[in-house]
């Protein structure tokens, strides 16, 4: 399979503080990983990494074939979907705008810029596989968390991008919304069959049922990695979170309670 994202031994040092250390990660063309950790874990900062937004200390990171220090990181990100639940627009611009705006990768509209047929076409497709379509006129700051984050997806999904990446994209919904968004994610995958994502969290329950592998960071250094089936178990969650943890699945989900004493 083709590769999307590798990185090689990546360290990184922040007012000479390490933040990540000694990760090496390979992500492929239709696989969906999962990035876990608690809080301070350095998931936040992998993801920028992963999405051309920052560089490595030391170590290697190649997006799209591309690795970063040899390629202009604004061409590059134009490549890479970057789904991030604090977008900061704050005009009322209408969902079908909003939409379209990861055309041009900005958050308001450029003046004198318009999209083509082909592309309002696209933006419709994706509001509808995003569950947004009968929001279209909607004004942005009328929107709940839950439709702002699929409003966001379909945004990033708009230049046709190979990798889309998820910061904590469940932060703040309540549970119906949580469940509209992981079940939009889904279908977005059996639409999209060949596009990689990686998604950051640090709840197990937001994972969706097409999550095929997991990064656990603990500390900023890798734990475990590979397919879900290998690394999310009771005894690798526990040591990522430090708690006696208990992990189930059913259809697809996880669900995760602390082991109580006997």
């Amino acid at each position: 399979m083709t590769e999307v994202l590798r990185a090689d031994d990546v360290h990184v040092v922040r007012d000479g503080r390490p933040i990540l250390q000694e990760v090496s990660l390979t992500v492929r063309a239709g696989e969906h990983w999962a990035l876990l950790g608690a809080n301070g874990a350095g998931k936040s900062t992998l993801l920028s990494l992963l999405g051309a937004l920052v560089h490595p200390t030391r170590g290697t990171v190649e997006v799209l074939g591309r690795r970063l220090g040899r390629v202009d990181l604004r061409e590059l990100r134009a490549y890479v979907g970057h789904v991030d639940p604090r977008h900061p627009l704050t005009s009322p611009l209408r969902v079908r705008d909003v939409v379209l705006t990861g055309l041009t990768n900005s958050v308001e509209p450029l003046p004198r810029w318009r999209p083509t047929p082909e592309q309002q076409e696209r933006a419709e497709g994706l509001m509808r596989t995003l569950g947004v379509a009968d929001l279209r006129e909607a004004r942005w700051p009328t929107l709940s968390q839950g439709q702002r984050g699929r409003t966001l997806i379909a945004r990033a999904l708009m230049p046709e991008p190979r990798l889309l990446l998820l910061d904590e994209p469940a932060t703040g919904l309540d549970l119906p919304g949580r469940e509209q968004l992981i079940g939009a994610l889904d279908e977005l995958r059996q639409d999209h069959p060949r596009l990689a994502t990686v998604l950051v969290t640090h709840h197990l329950e937001e994972l969706p049922s097409g999550t095929t592998h997991a990064l656990l960071l603990r500390d900023g250094r890798p734990l475990a990695q590979g397919p879900v089936e290998d690394v999310l178990t009771s005894d690798q969650a526990g040591k990522c979170f430090d708690l006696p943890l208990v992990l189930d699945r059913h259809d697809g989900r996880w669900s995760v309670r602390v082991r109580r004493p006997a």
